[in-house]
């Protein structure tokens, strides 16, 4: 296990800076996520732990230990790929094996055999062992590359989307997979992927990264329930947060530019109370967050909206609603019967609006 700490690290290539003074802090045995869409420095920040680059300034401590004149081999991290990186003329049970005979960690053949045996079992791969791997489906050799990580037994495990190639039911398999294999092991884990889904479900924390800058670090909850800024609010959470822009009056929450008069009962209920930027809503111009299933479609609800569109996901319906020219999501049961264009009474549940400054996206209510 291991405790792994980035310190200011920043990353330029050139003329493009990847990373800009990260500072990331993994506990030891934590299932840590690093969320962020293509381009925000996942895969850098990862292969700079592994030792595959060095940052152009900054610290990376494992166990408190400056790392930065160790190579990938003395850090002793495994590392899964989203590209399968196995040898495809071997069998699965040699692909396993090839890690524990290398000459710096040789293990002796019984307890190779042990290793392989118990980590093929783990993943339900052990009536493969003596096949070759280019005869496996995406999904095995999945399972083969994780496995080939495991049996080393390293310090940390660093994954980069390893789930992303593979169908949407062997994804969801994988993911509950993996997250049993590492409460089991009491490893570290860091989980690279641009799909928050993936974060949700399996981080103990998420880290949020934007153009290399790490814009919020929590556990899920923290993440979905108290968004630092509206970029977050839209990164976690499918579908993502309503952000309607406004003002707070007396109490209440306007919206424009129709005037829409809702309730809040925030931290921030008048319109002078101070913020946690220590200013006050007192005539700003405010975007409000409000989550799709905090948003209550009901017969006797304050107001009007028209369903604009019905997704259907099986468990729920995702409401597209409009009123006037704005347009937001509601969830509500599968059973609910709606259709297009028809006119619908809602409401929002007061409680549970996050308010952002409408011009630089902070919220007024977070205390990191």
């Amino acid at each position: 296990m291991a405790h792994i700490q980035l310190k200011n690290v920043t990353k330029t290539f050139g003329s493009h800076t990847a990373l800009k003074n990260l500072d990331l802090d993994i506990a030891d045995g934590e299932f840590f996520v690093l969320l962020g869409e293509t381009g925000a420095g996942k895969t850098t920040t990862l292969r700079i732990i592994a030792g595959l680059e060095k940052p152009t300034s900054g610290e990376v401590f494992i166990d408190g230990i400056d790392v930065a004149d160790w190579g990938a081999a003395e850090r002793d991290v495994a590392l899964v790929l989203q590209q399968y990186s196995l040898y495809p003329r071997y069998t699965v049970r040699e692909n396993l094996e090839f890690p524990l005979k290398s000459k710096l960690r040789r293990v002796p053949d019984a307890e190779i055999k042990e290793r392989v045996d118990r980590v093929a079992n783990t993943l339900r791969i052990t009536h493969l062992l003596d096949r070759k791997t280019d005869r496996l489906s995406g999904g095995e050799m999945q399972r083969v590359s994780i496995g080939r990580a495991i049996v080393r037994k390293p310090r940390v495990f660093l994954m980069d989307e390893p789930l992303s190639a593979l169908d949407a039911k062997l994804r969801e398999a994988l993911r509950t997979e993996l997250k049993n294999i590492q409460m089991n092991l009491g490893q570290t884990f860091l989980f690279v992927t641009h799909d928050q889904i993936e974060a949700m479900s399996m981080g103990d924390k998420i880290g949020v990264l934007n153009h290399g800058r790490l814009v919020q670090t929590g556990t899920p909850s923290d993440i979905y329930n108290n968004p630092r800024n509206t970029f977050v609010a839209r990164a976690v959470g499918s579908p993502p947060m309503n952000l309607l822009h406004g003002k707070l009056v007396s109490g209440r929450a306007i919206l424009d530019p129709i005037d829409l008069d809702l309730p809040y009962n925030g931290a921030l209920g008048s319109s002078g109370a101070a913020t946690a930027d220590g200013g006050t809503t007192d005539g700003r111009p405010l975007t409000f967050g409000i989550r799709p299933e905090d948003i209550v479609v009901e017969s006797g609800a304050a107001h009007e909206a028209r369903v604009h569109d019905v997704e259907n996901h099986g468990v729920a319906k995702i409401l597209t609603l409009r009123v006037a020219d704005i347009t937001f999501h509601a969830t509500v049961s599968a059973q609910t019967k709606l259709a297009i264009d028809e006119d619908i009474r809602f409401s929002w549940n007061p409680q549970k609006v996050v308010v952002f400054d409408k011009q630089t996206g902070k919220s007024l209510q977070y205390h990191g």
